[in-house]
């Protein structure tokens, strides 16, 4: 029963943040969504889960005061805790990099790989994806008093340093926690400029990591070594999950290339094509590390179940993958071409 009704605090906090049009409001949603994840990372009650906690709470902590000195001052400014009312460029820049800290976006990005690797699967999944939500509909919200070299820097950044960190790992959660940096550097980028391209990509993103995490999880399955028998165990498994990830490093013509083109279209159209280039350059990163594990999964023959772990001789149920495959399909085989 607690357990369902922090999970319910954990909805109802995002849900508030996003339809809040004061920062006051909105500052109390995120305390409360930061305070009801916080039992999900540390309920294994493991010191990796404990030190993943603290780093979270630290980090969140951080950035809600940063949040809530720039309102204080806005409203001193301005006489509002209206969003819309943000014409100080102190006061907006200090909210972009506490909303950007909440989210992990460089160069406040440390902390997100580290609680992902010590968090559960699914808890992973919820700080990549809704956790997510609510700072970035107030970074919507207040996207036209933002300064545009602010966005497009951290979204240049975010995307290079998010393939840089994930090209070495071979633990899954922190190669997705890169992943979520790269693509929140996506979603940062063209923010400024256009707004409905970077909810595209954000929405994409969620759609593509949720079914991800969740075969990881099915499957037990947490490295690079433990993918590699992924085939003799379940072949629709290991397809699927192989899918997933070439969609979300955007390689055409799966879902993951549909955002990153309509984001490339509006660096082009205004007039950033160094920009425009610099980023495609940086995503080349991602794409590496991606067919990397792809390469491994797939086209490597699988080792033998004498030189496997227990758990691999496990047969998985069919039934168990069969559940995610509406929703693989769905977010992997939306081609590009649906663009207006």
């Amino acid at each position: 029963m607690s357990t369902a009704m922090i999970f319910v605090g954990l909805i109802l906090s995002t849900i508030l943040a996003t339809a809040s049009n004061s920062w006051l409001l909105a500052w109390l949603c995120l305390e409360l969504n930061t305070l009801s994840i916080l039992p999900f990372i540390s309920k294994t009650k493991h010191p990796r889960a404990i030190e993943a906690a603290t780093k979270y709470f630290l980090t969140q902590a951080t950035a809600s005061c940063l949040l809530l000195l720039a309102g204080t001052s806005n409203a001193w400014l301005t006489g509002t805790w209206d969003m819309t009312q943000m014409s100080n460029k102190l006061t907006s820049t200090t909210m972009l990099i506490a909303l950007t800290m909440k989210m992990g976006t460089v160069p406040t990005h440390f902390w997100l790989p580290e609680v992902l690797q010590g968090s559960t699967l699914l808890t992973a999944l919820l700080i990549s994806t809704w956790q997510k939500i609510a700072p970035m509909s107030l970074l919507f919200i207040m996207s036209n008093n933002i300064q545009p070299t602010f966005t497009l820097t951290l979204g240049l950044l975010s995307t290079a340093f998010g393939g840089w960190g994930g090209m070495n790992q071979t633990q899954l959660r922190k190669m997705m926690a890169y992943s979520s940096i790269a693509n929140m550097g996506w979603t940062v980028i063209t923010l400024t400029h256009e707004p409905k391209a970077s909810m595209i990509n954000i929405f994409t993103y969620i759609t593509l990591t949720t079914p991800t995490f969740l075969l990881m999880a099915l499957t037990s399955t947490k490295t690079l070594q433990n993918m590699t028998t992924m085939w003799s165990t379940s072949p629709l498994a290991t397809t699927t999950m192989a899918l997933l990830l070439l969609s979300t490093a955007g390689l055409p013509p799966l879902t993951g290339f549909l955002p990153k083109l309509v984001i490339m279209n509006e660096l082009v159209t205004q007039n950033l094509t160094p920009l425009a280039t610099m980023t495609m350059m940086t995503s080349l990163l991602s794409l590496s590390f991606y067919l990397r594990t792809t390469y491994l999964t797939t086209l490597l023959n699988p080792p033998s179940s004498a030189t496997s772990a227990t758990k691999w001789r496990q047969k998985m149920t069919k039934n168990k993958t069969m559940i995610l495959l509406p929703t693989a399909t769905a977010s992997t085989f939306m081609m590009p071409a649906l663009i207006p």
